[in-house]
């Protein structure tokens, strides 16, 4: 009888431990600076990127420094200002039920920060595309190289397209020409930035489920890209994507650069890239002072075989 309650104790014991092991409050998903966490009675560590919070501990910011929490409910929080903050205080501020969609795709932004964060990007390139795989060119000897695949699906209304700049066209405008599956120009840009905002509700794009993009360099002949598809994600594929992500805006909003990061997951996981894309580039602008976004959208860029060659 004894071993029987001794062996029962044990069991309670490693329930319990596995339990308080998988418990969180929060889990730190971007952190730049000397920021350090302890929990009670214990010394100040340095917090990482995967680093769980609990109720009880505390998270020192320091001066300059950013934060980026994701809560157990899915939810994210940005610490910007240095001060000493209580994991409990924050977590009072947060309302909600756990979302298991929004938790997902955190987690997946966190396994692909933690596995490559730590390298060298541009030393590891090829390493990144041996093991990804390089997504097909339009056109691999083209004069400009546009960051997505030849054909691409988009299901938002809204898309950034991004381009890499030759040292010949430096400081010269480029225009970028959309044309219809029949070859007629619909619609042409100029700019002198290396990348356009397509908004897909403009009247002249709003009906046309396929354009075909072009970007060339405002008179240079022969300085041009490939031809690029881009398809209108339709009918009861985009209707099962968009449930899908609904569900996970209930919880992530898109207001903050960390919402961004995990919505940027939730398209590239659907191989929406240029969704994917436009989740980074918008990330970037809204915390541009924050290096981690810029690494994470070049290892998105890597990962799916969209950087330089």
């Amino acid at each position: 009888m004894r071993s029987l309650v001794t062996f029962l104790a044990v069991l309670v014991g490693l329930g319990l431990n596995i339990a308080t092991a998988q418990e969180y409050v929060f889990k730190v998903l971007v952190n730049k600076g000397d920021n350090k966490a302890k929990a009670s009675g214990a010394e100040w560590q340095p917090v990482k990127t995967g680093s769980k919070l609990n109720n009880g501990d505390q998270i020192q910011v320091s001066e300059g420094a950013y934060l980026g929490l994701v809560h157990s409910s899915g939810k994210t929080i940005e610490l910007k200002s240095a001060d000493v903050y209580n994991v409990s205080d924050i977590s009072s501020k947060i309302s909600g039920t756990n979302s298991s969609v929004a938790s997902k795709y955190a987690d997946f932004v966190l396994s692909k920060m933690s596995s490559e964060g730590e390298e060298d990007i541009n030393a590891n390139h090829r390493n990144y595309m041996s093991v990804t795989g390089a997504v097909e060119r339009a056109t691999s000897s083209a004069a400009l190289n546009v960051m997505m695949p030849s054909s691409v699906e988009v299901l938002s209304n809204e898309a950034i397209v991004r381009w890499t700049e030759p040292k010949e066209a430096a400081g010269k405008a480029y225009v970028v020409t959309l044309k219809n599956m029949f070859d007629e120009t619909i619609l042409t840009k100029e700019t002198t930035e290396t990348s356009v905002t397509l908004n897909f509700d403009d009247p002249k794009l709003v009906k046309e489920k396929l354009v075909i993009l072009k970007v060339s360099v405002k008179g240079e002949a022969g300085m041009e890209s490939g031809e690029y598809g881009i398809k209108r994600l339709s009918g009861q594929e985009a209707q099962t994507i968009e449930v899908n992500l609904n569900s996970l805006q209930q919880e992530v909003s898109g207001e903050t650069a960390l919402d961004k990061l995990i919505l940027a997951s939730f398209y590239e996981e659907n191989n929406l890239l240029v969704d994917a894309l436009t989740m980074y580039e918008q990330a970037i602008k809204m915390s541009p002072d924050v290096p981690e976004f810029k690494d994470a959208y070049a290892q998105f860029l890597i990962r799916n075989g969209l950087g330089n060659k």
